[in-house]
């Protein structure tokens, strides 16, 4: 093995490029054929009774290093479970798409009145991210494929497990009380995460996925020596 492959293979980094790739498709690109048409507002009843919290916008942010971090442990797994875990993110980012596309929706936000630290973050995260392309919540999808990520695995401690459960109820929390997004958004990114981690094992897409990813690093890995 060289040495640049100690730490991930070649076709788990290109994996996880497309998995960016994908998401910024999906959340960013879909705005382009979504702009002007009717958006669909979702909230049911009992959104209206969650209060809106600012300082739990802290949870919505710091949630991104969690990311990276139960992503680089998810791709650190026997190259199985590893691909298996990228092939469903892959797949459900498809399915986001796929949803904003054919079917955009919004919600209402509340009022900023006062001007504290977490106010202000408020204000910036609504004025730098549209009310759009939400459900499902990429979010609460994110958060609960890095609880998929080590649930299973008996080399990560029970406490990060446990740490990685309850942060990623944390982070659906804060989507509800920073009103980025409402309950059908939330429970939508959880059951889609669950399903496509289902699917792709049972489909045979998983190792579908993992042999285009091994191909095209060995392709790039080929094209690289060439030019070396």
């Amino acid at each position: 093995m060289k040495k640049r492959d100690v730490f991930l293979p070649g076709s788990l980094w290109l994996s996880l490029i497309l998995t960016l790739a994908c998401n910024a498709l999906a959340y960013n690109g879909s705005r382009l054929f979504t702009a002007g048409r009717v958006h669909h507002n979702i909230a049911c009843p009992l959104d209206d009774r969650i209060p809106f919290l600012p300082w739990t916008v802290s949870i919505y942010l710091g949630c991104y290093l969690f990311w990276v971090v139960n992503y680089l442990l998810a791709c650190r797994r026997e190259q199985q479970k590893a691909f298996r875990f990228m092939a469903a993110d892959f797949a459900a980012k498809l399915v986001c798409l796929a949803c904003f596309l054919l079917w955009p929706t919004t919600n209402t936000r509340p009022q900023i009145a006062g001007h504290s630290l977490w106010e202000e973050a408020m204000r910036l995260v609504y004025r730098l991210d549209a009310p759009d392309n939400l459900f499902p919540s990429i979010h609460c999808l994110t958060s609960w494929f890095c609880f998929i990520a080590v649930r299973g695995e008996q080399k990560i401690p029970f406490w990060y497990k446990a740490f990685s459960l309850v942060f990623a109820v944390l982070v659906c929390i804060s989507t509800l009380t920073t009103k980025q997004h409402v309950l059908p958004d939330v429970f939508g990114g959880v059951a889609l995460a669950e399903a496509s981690y289902w699917s792709v094992q049972r489909s045979g897409f998983a190792v579908w996925y993992a042999g285009r990813l091994r191909k095209a690093a060995g392709r790039l890995r080929k094209d690289t020596q060439l030019h070396e």
